[in-house]
């Protein structure tokens, strides 16, 4: 069996970072990756009327409080596939919060990264990108019980220290 996706590096020789595709930009489809059996499995459909509005996977070599790999949302141009590597550079991060499964509220946070181009920070971004990446991540959880919440948005610092955090957690 070849190794899990999980185990790439999450650091790439020159200096992007390790991004991998779980859920293509346009899908109304949550995929979800299962690094055991090395699949991508149907996750849930997203409500009536969402996508994703850009590609959305997980880093590597990391470990978010929740246990997975942390999330990010890559800023692509037009769709990808399940796991297709994307070398990334972090532009920020939103910050949100849910209700686990005990009802208690924890942090969920989101990096945000674009293929090594132009953009250097969440700040590049229009107000409406902004708003539309706040909304989608709070209407594509809608009718779960996660009630999630936008607590603000941070620049690359903030999203590289949440790498740092999550790769101690992952070692």
């Amino acid at each position: 069996m070849r190794a899990s996706l999980t185990a790439l590096p999450t650091f790439r020789k020159d200096g992007s970072i390790t991004a991998v595709v779980e859920v293509p930009r346009g899908s109304g489809i949550k995929f979800r990756y299962d690094p055991e059996a090395d699949i991508f499995e149907y996750g849930r459909t997203l409500p009536l009327g969402i996508t994703y509005p850009y590609c959305f996977g997980f880093i590597p070599g990391t470990r978010a409080e929740d246990g997975d790999p942390l999330d990010v949302l890559v800023l692509t141009e037009a769709p990808t596939f399940p796991g297709v590597v994307i070398p990334v550079r972090l532009i920020g991060v939103v910050e949100l919060s849910q209700k686990d499964e005990g009802g208690e509220r924890v942090r969920n946070d989101r990096l945000i990264a674009v293929p090594w181009e132009e953009t250097r920070t969440h700040e590049d971004l229009t107000d409406r990108q902004r708003q539309e990446i706040e909304r989608f991540f709070l209407n594509s959880v809608f009718f779960t019980p996660k009630h999630a919440k936008v607590r603000g948005w941070k620049g690359p610092a903030a999203a590289g220290k949440l790498i740092r955090q999550a790769r101690k957690r992952a070692a």
